[in-house]
C-alpha cells in the first residue's frame, strides 16, 4: 500500500511539475512572439528585444537562484500583454491591390447594391489588371449557396468561402481574408498577432475562383449546400452586415478566432445552423467531409466520388476568363442547376 501511495505521490508530482513548466514556456513563448510581432518600426530591434526576454526568462527561471526572478519574468510579460492590447487595426495602410478597396452594402428592400467588388482580369498571379465594380443583386432571386474549399497547400488546412447563387444574375462570392500590405503575403503564426487586418472580399467567380484554380495553381473544390433559400438570404443580410461594420471599423484576423471557416461557421449558427463546433472547422482542409457526414451537401454519391467530381480545376482552365465562366465550372457537378451567365465586360 505504501508503494502505490508513494508512485500516485510522484506521479501527481510529475504532473504539477509538467503544468507548471507548460505554464512558463507558454507564457515566455507568447510575449517573446508579440514582443516579435510588435509595432516596432524596426526588424532588428524587434528581433533584438524578443531574443534579450526570452534569454532572460530562461535564466532567471532555470538558472538563477533567487526566487522573485520569477515574478520579474510575469511583470514583464504583463508589461507587454498591456503593450500589445494598445496595437489598433487600421483602414490607412500601404495595401496590396487586391485588397485595397474595401466592399460595402447598401440595402432598399429586396435590392442590395454592392460597391467595390472585384473583378480583375489576371495574366499572371502578379500580373493583372486592377478593376472594381458596382453590383446589384435582389434578395428574392437569390436561390441557392455554393461552398468552395482551395487548397494553397497539401494538408488539412486550406482556405474556404462561399457564391451566392441568384436566379437573374451571376454568383456573388465573398471571401474572408487578411488584408496584407504591399510585400506582405499571409504567415499562420504572424496572423495570431495582430499583423493582418480583416477584409470580405466581394467579387465575381471569374476572379475569386479563377485567381485561385488557373495562377496560383490551388486545388479547388465546390459544393452544393442543403440550404434553403429564406437560409441562404438570412445569411447573405448577415454578411452585409459584416461587410459595413469592417467599413466603418477595421479588425484583426485571427487565424482561430476571425477567419474564414470559423466565420462561416459562426454566421451559420446565427441563421439557425444546429450542430457543435468541430476540429475539422479550424483544420478547414477537412470540412467537406464534416458538410458530408453531417447531410450539409449531397450524400447520394460516395464521399470519394462526390470529392472526385467536384474538383474544378480542370474546367476553370478551360473556361479562364469567359463570360459564362461561372456555368463552365459547375457543367459536370452534381446537382447543379444553371447558372446565369455574366454579361460581357
Amino acid at each position: 500500500m505504501s508503494l502505490l501511495r508513494g508512485f500516485l505521490s510522484r506521479s501527481f508530482g510529475w504532473l504539477i511539475a509538467t503544468i507548471w513548466f507548460l505554464c512558463w514556456a507558454a507564457l515566455i513563448t507568447w510575449t517573446t512572439l508579440a514582443i516579435y510581432y510588435s509595432n516596432l518600426p524596426s526588424a532588428g530591434l524587434r528581433l533584438g528585444l524578443a531574443g534579450v526576454f526570452a534569454a532572460f526568462a530562461v535564466w532567471a527561471l532555470l538558472l538563477s537562484r533567487q526566487r522573485h526572478m520569477s515574478v520579474i519574468v510575469i511583470a514583464l510579460s504583463l508589461g507587454v500583454a498591456a503593450w500589445w492590447i494598445t496595437i489598433r487595426p487600421s483602414h490607412d495602410r500601404p495595401w496590396r491591390p487586391e485588397v485595397a478597396v474595401m466592399p460595402r452594402a447598401f440595402i432598399d428592400g429586396d435590392r442590395v447594391h454592392l460597391t467595390g467588388v472585384r473583378n480583375f482580369n489576371y495574366r499572371t498571379r502578379d500580373d493583372f489588371t486592377v478593376r472594381y465594380e458596382e453590383r446589384e443583386v435582389l434578395l428574392s432571386h437569390l436561390t441557392a449557396l455554393d461552398f468552395y474549399v482551395s487548397y494553397f497547400m497539401a494538408g488539412p488546412v486550406g482556405h474556404t468561402f462561399l457564391s451566392f447563387i441568384f436566379d437573374n444574375a451571376p454568383p456573388l462570392s465573398i471571401s474572408i481574408e487578411t488584408r496584407p500590405e504591399v510585400g506582405e503575403s499571409f504567415a499562420p503564426i504572424a496572423s495570431l498577432f495582430k499583423q493582418f487586418e480583416l477584409i470580405y472580399v466581394v467579387g465575381d467567380e471569374r476572379d475569386l475562383v479563377g485567381v485561385r484554380a488557373n495562377y496560383r495553381h490551388e486545388a479547388v473544390y465546390l459544393y452544393r449546400l442543403n440550404t434553403s433559400p429564406d437560409d441562404a438570404r438570412r445569411l447573405l443580410l448577415v454578411y452585409l452586415a459584416r461587410i459595413n461594420e469592417l467599413a466603418d471599423r477595421p479588425e484583426f484576423y485571427h487565424l482561430l478566432t476571425n477567419s474564414c471557416t470559423i466565420n462561416i461557421v459562426r454566421y451559420a449558427n446565427a441563421v439557425g445552423r444546429g450542430g457543435r463546433l468541430d476540429v475539422r472547422h479550424l483544420l478547414n482542409g477537412l470540412i467537406d467531409g464534416y458538410l458530408y457526414y453531417s447531410g450539409r451537401i449531397d450524400t447520394t454519391l460516395p464521399f470519394e466520388e462526390l470529392r472526385r467530381r467536384s474538383l474544378i480545376d480542370e474546367a476553370a482552365q478551360a473556361a479562364d476568363s469567359a463570360p459564362d465562366f461561372s456555368q463552365r465550372i459547375r457543367a459536370s457537378l452534381p446537382t447543379m442547376p444553371i447558372i446565369p451567365v455574366a454579361a460581357p465586360k
